[in-house]
């Protein structure tokens, strides 16, 4: 793991790969760590290089000390990450919260975007009532007091059963995220709203979705997908909010396809063609 220092704050993230191969950059769900991709990389690593890191306040990430976070913000940690690989255009996947850092990337800079991944995520999430509610009992009660119920939503009944270790696990993960940074995360996803803004970017994206998802249904997923313009989506038959754990293999599978079909072997300093 490596650290560098963006907008005064220390950001934690793992570069890995040739780097001459194309540049993926993994954005993980709010409660959770760049972990979530752990078994993911060996998939990709043979072609591509992945850029994976710690949403503020999360994992090694320094917690958030301004006023509020924007989707901007974070779209903005992304881009500096990027510009610290050396690349100028590079293929995004975002989970979730890291959903919304895709989506505002594709508002607001395209021309940077070799392909965009959302993954279990919506042009809105939820209700805005929800997610404040959420950041006042954080802030009340601390985060480790919400665990057993945010938790287990992140994986279907099956896995949950077939391996208990898990929620324990990530029970614990969640407790040390800092308690200001994802109440101010939580309030963010309760401003956000692309609907009506995702139509223009003339990038390819592919979406992924879990039918056990409570968080971002189909529907939510149904509704991003024709905000993309109809853009192809997939549903998890028995998946829930966090597929890159559920089934590493399964969403490997499916990116090698979707990068593989979008890069048109690249350059413009995307990397490769030679």
């Amino acid at each position: 793991m490596a650290f560098v220092n963006i907008d005064g704050r220390s950001v934690a993230y793992r570069l890995l790969g040739d780097s001459t191969n194309p540049l993926v950059l993994l954005a993980h769900p709010l409660g959770m760590t760049q972990a979530v991709w752990d078994d993911v990389l060996l998939a990709l690593l043979p072609r591509y290089r992945v850029l994976t890191w710690d949403l503020p306040g999360h994992g090694a990430s320094q917690a958030w000390g301004q006023e509020e976070i924007t989707p901007q913000d974070l779209a903005g940690e992304a881009l500096a990450l990027a510009e610290q690989a050396g690349v100028s255009r590079f293929h995004f996947v975002g989970t979730s919260i890291g959903g919304v850092v895709g989506q505002q990337l594709l508002v607001d800079h395209a021309e940077k975007l070799l392909s965009m991944t959302l993954t279990n995520t919506g042009a809105v999430i939820g209700s805005a009532d929800n997610w404040n509610t959420r950041a006042r009992r954080v802030r009340e009660e601390g985060i480790a007091a919400l665990t057993g119920e945010v938790v287990p939503r992140w994986f279907s009944a099956a896995k949950l059963e077939n391996e208990p270790a898990l929620e324990a696990g990530w029970k614990v993960q969640m407790a040390r995220t800092d308690g200001e940074s994802y109440a101010k995360c939580c309030e963010m996803l309760g401003r956000t709203d692309f609907r009506g803004r995702l139509k223009v970017s003339g990038v390819a994206v592919h979406l992924l979705g879990g039918s056990e998802d409570m968080a971002t249904p189909p529907e939510t997923l149904k509704t991003l997908a024709a905000e993309c313009d109809d853009a192809p989506l997939e549903i998890l038959e028995n998946f829930a909010h966090v597929p890159s754990v559920e089934s590493p293999e399964a969403v490997a599978r499916r990116l090698l396809a979707w990068l593989a079909a979008d890069r048109s072997d690249i350059d413009e300093q995307g990397a490769r063609k030679a």
